[in-house]
């Protein structure tokens, strides 16, 4: 009686299930990546109104702070340096929107100060950021 031996097949490392790990862990480090970095503006606290839009594209923010402080698109700026920054921009695109974000307890002399170089400037488009009044 003759017994048949099988010849050994050799080793060989699958490619598909390798591939399958390397895109796994790419989505799993893009995902805590995208989840660990901090997206937000300035904070300040908007004031509520009933009729307020959502998003505007194409504008130059405004920000006041309540400590006083002026911020030109997330950059601290002096009201001095406001007008040089916003001619340039207006130069560009004339229908530029300037929003200004003012805290609510910004004084209100200091909000038209900023309002009236603005208009000074020839904005033609000027908006204050509020928030949403809660419908109770």
């Amino acid at each position: 009686m003759q017994i048949s031996r099988r010849i050994p097949r050799k080793a060989r490392i699958e490619i598909v299930p390798m591939i399958d790990t390397i895109f796994f862990l790419l989505v799993f480090f893009m995902v805590a990546t995208l989840s660990m970095t901090k997206q937000q503006g300035l904070p300040v606290n908007l004031p509520r109104a009933a009729t307020g839009e959502r998003e505007i594209r194409e504008n130059v923010t405004l920000t006041l702070t309540k400590e006083g402080r002026l911020y030109y698109n997330k950059k601290e700026i002096g009201l001095t340096d406001l007008s040089p920054r916003l001619e340039a921009d207006l130069s560009e695109n004339p229908k530029v929107l300037v929003i200004i974000n003012a805290d609510t307890e910004v004084l209100h002399g200091r909000v038209v100060e900023v309002m009236d170089e603005v208009k000074a400037l020839g904005a033609a488009r000027m908006a204050i950021a509020t928030k949403l009044k809660d419908q109770r």
